[in-house]
């Protein structure tokens, strides 16, 4: 499996599902998308490539880049794309078949909502991409069955993405789903929790769509 770990311009946000995205991402490309290089560097990961603008790195933060050999793709900053989802494009050109997300969230909400909108991007698909931050990760479910592994009382919501999502069954949450429907909007799948009898188990929760796309985020605990 080849992975990539690809660091977005926002708030360092750290946690137990961050240190997991860290923990597996051995021999991963670091990536950053244009001041992603700052997160990356919190993290003491020297950055392979940087891709976008360059409007939030310093000439002299770019001069040191470069000497130590990371690869600098500039683009306009006139451009479709943001700088992640330039980043996640290249590096899924790179034959990566695992992503991680890290500083993709921060205090500005139109930023947020169309960094997890790049979770949908058709080149994505057969990916395992995860956004993470903080004790947080969110993924897509798509038709079929998506495991989740987490421990008892870990918090699961169910997003749908594309309108109504059909067919919904969920495997030790909670609350059950049994192939019935969720509407874009009113937040039924929101706030579900890992079920079972005993705090340390680590049961094998699951969803499945017959159709329609979910976004899961699994929080670490009660949310």
């Amino acid at each position: 499996m080849k992975k990539a770990l690809i660091f977005a311009n926002g708030e360092i946000d750290d946690g137990e599902m961050v240190d997991r995205a860290l923990a597996q991402a051995a021999d991963a490309l670091i990536v950053a998308a244009d001041g992603g290089v700052r997160v990356a560097e919190h993290y003491h990961l020297r950055v392979n490539t940087v891709i976008g603008d360059m409007d939030s790195l310093t000439e002299e933060q770019l001069q040191r880049l470069t000497d130590q050999q990371a690869t600098i793709l500039r683009h306009p900053a006139e451009k479709e794309e943001t700088d992640l989802e330039l980043a996640l494009m290249w590096a899924m050109k790179q034959g990566v078949d695992w992503i991680r997300l890290i500083g993709a969230t921060g205090g500005r909400l139109d930023q947020i909502l169309s960094n997890i909108y790049l979770l949908t991007l058709p080149i994505l698909e057969g990916c395992d991409v995860q956004l993470v931050a903080g004790k947080q990760a969110a993924w897509l479910a798509k038709p079929g069955k998506t495991e989740i592994n987490g421990v008892i009382g870990d918090t699961i919501s169910l997003i749908p993405l594309t309108g109504t999502v059909r067919g919904v069954r969920t495997e030790n949450l909670y609350y059950p789903l049994n192939d019935e429907d969720l509407y874009f909007g009113p937040a039924r799948g929101v706030s579900n929790v890992i079920a079972g009898s005993s705090a340390t188990a680590a049961p094998q929760a699951a969803v499945s769509v017959r159709e329609g796309v979910l976004l899961v985020v699994h929080t670490i605990g009660r949310a």
